[in-house]
């Protein structure tokens, strides 16, 4: 597991004089992202979904990127993050067998009610049934396991259609989405304004008036056991 660390982050998100301001799909998307809380992505990098990476690099600040060895470990922390932090994980695989090779963890998410939104690159629309590199049709796969799993078209909605994905992620009853986005969308212009702040839906935070009854009990006991409920 690689971690991007923000020295480097930063380094890279120094944009030069007179250099124009990242405005692709993926920039839109990691800016709608961090609307919700989102302070890292988990990966394997693949090159459908650069543009994810190159917007999360040149945020502001720089959004953390967690490159891992395989799809399904960057769910499987995904889906950690939301439970011990009770904000939405963020996971981006590639298209094809990166998309295929996450399914297992978005299932245990599914089953754990966990919210998690798994961004997945695709092949590029002009191109669709040619046989492009790592073409599949994701969403029918993940509908099953997911809320919701569809496909965005179009880069100047690519912002508005992450957003939606997060809320709907962590609106009762909680659980993971899937959003994948044709090549040219990630990659094309989102337009001049990357979304703006909103108020993101919240997940409900635990109950704590038991809290120091329960500290108080653990401390006298040689062997505790802990049986805490998700709600």
């Amino acid at each position: 597991m690689t971690d991007v660390n923000s020295e480097a982050a930063g380094q890279a998100a120094t944009p030069d004089a007179g250099q124009a301001k990242v405005t692709h799909g993926g920039a839109h998307a990691v800016a709608a992202a961090r609307q919700h809380g989102v302070t890292a992505m988990f990966t394997l990098s693949g090159g459908h979904v650069f543009p994810l990476y190159d917007g999360a690099v040149k945020a502001d600040p720089p959004m953390r990127l967690v490159d891992v060895r395989h799809e399904q470990t960057a769910v499987f922390a995904a889906e950690a993050t939301a439970r011990l932090t009770r904000s939405p994980g963020f996971a981006v695989v590639t298209a094809g067998p990166g998309v295929t090779n996450a399914v297992s963890a978005i299932t245990t998410a599914h089953f754990n009610s966990s919210p998690i939104v798994v961004l997945g690159g695709r092949a590029p629309d002009y191109r669709w049934g040619s046989g492009s590199l790592q073409e599949i049709d994701h969403p029918p796969l993940l509908a099953p396991v997911t809320k919701r799993a569809w496909t965005e078209h179009r880069a100047t909605n690519v912002g508005a259609a992450v957003d939606e994905a997060f809320r709907l992620a962590i609106a009762p009853h909680r659980g993971p989405v899937f959003l994948d986005i044709a090549l040219e969308a990630l990659f094309g212009d989102g337009g001049p304004e990357l979304p703006g702040a909103t108020a993101p839906g919240s997940i409900r935070r635990c109950r704590t008036r038991h809290t120091p009854m329960s500290a108080t009990t653990m401390r006298w006991r040689s062997r505790p056991i802990c049986s805490a409920c998700r709600r």
